[in-house]
């Protein structure tokens, strides 16, 4: 049996993945790279119930200075997504690892968490370029 990591992931591709139980992660944009595409203005979610595989692209948001492909941090299926952000998808911005969560994906292939960066690593990734 595989355990599950107790801290959020981070994906090369700036996506982050906060498992809520052994099954269900909560997963959206970092604030760091947030912080070079600006204030979001819209979000094309992806569809419930979506088979994906990780690095899939799954969604798109957009600024006022360019969109982002948004690709999941692992394989699994689409089983929620933050309604709230359709009337207010700046929220991402104020609160990215709280209520600017965009979706939550059961997760298939728990191996894949072992694969992302922690928090550390992914500010270090950021620091030396970080794949902008």
């Amino acid at each position: 049996m595989i355990t599950i990591p107790d801290t959020r992931g981070f994906a090369r591709w700036h996506v982050w993945i906060e498992m809520e139980d052994d099954f269900i992660g909560k997963c959206g944009i970092t604030e760091r790279y947030l912080e070079v595409i600006g204030i979001i203005e819209f979000i094309d979610f992806p569809d419930m119930d979506m088979e994906v595989r990780k690095e899939e692209k799954i969604s798109r948001v957009e600024s006022g200075k360019a969109f982002f492909e948004v690709r999941s941090p692992v394989s699994g299926r689409i089983t929620e997504v933050n309604r709230l952000l359709e009337t207010a998808p700046s929220i991402i911005n104020a609160d990215p690892y709280g209520e600017g969560w965009i979706f939550k994906i059961d997760v298939k292939e728990p191996n894949e968490l072992y694969e992302l960066m922690d928090e550390i690593g992914y500010n270090s990734f950021m620091d030396d370029g970080g794949d902008i």
